[in-house]
């Protein structure tokens, strides 16, 4: 149960990231959640979008360099150490953490949290064996409200 995001690269300058959110909102394509990563020159814009698909195609067509990639969504538990399990599960399960970004929501005393592993089939075993809830592209449009 991988969730599809795409990464977007963006020069570092004044408007390129409101460029590329006028593009999308344009043609009515909602981001459901999102991280920017910058260096000097050019910052990495990875996003979570419903229509995937139909957003890389826009943005290739517009000229932007585009990655699509597999990340896990999980629901988090909201309390001292929550992350940490998370962490040790996939630890014990000798999966690489590449990175982790949150969602902008919390509910039940839970949060989701996106994460991009090196390889995600098998930490996604080990999580389910460990009771962490994997939550699928429906699974977050529901908790968005969307």
């Amino acid at each position: 149960m991988t969730l599809k995001q795409l990464s977007v690269f963006l020069e570092n300058q004044p408007g390129a990231l409101s460029t590329l959110c006028r593009l999308l909102a344009g043609a009515n394509i909602n981001i459901l959640t999102f991280s920017l990563a910058d260096t000097k020159e050019f910052g990495i814009f990875r996003l979570i979008v419903q229509d995937w698909d139909g957003a890389r195609q826009l943005l290739v067509q517009n000229g932007y360099a585009v990655k699509v990639t597999d990340v896990v969504a999980l629901d988090v538990q909201d309390r001292p150490g929550g992350l940490g399990h998370v962490l040790e599960v996939v630890e014990r399960a000798g999966v690489n953490l590449e990175y982790v970004y949150a969602v902008p929501l919390r509910r039940d005393r839970q949060g989701v949290m996106i994460f991009r592993f090196n390889d995600p089939g098998p930490a996604i075993q080990a999580l389910q064996a460990a009771q962490i809830n994997v939550v699928d592209t429906a699974g977050l449009l529901q908790r968005l409200g969307n």
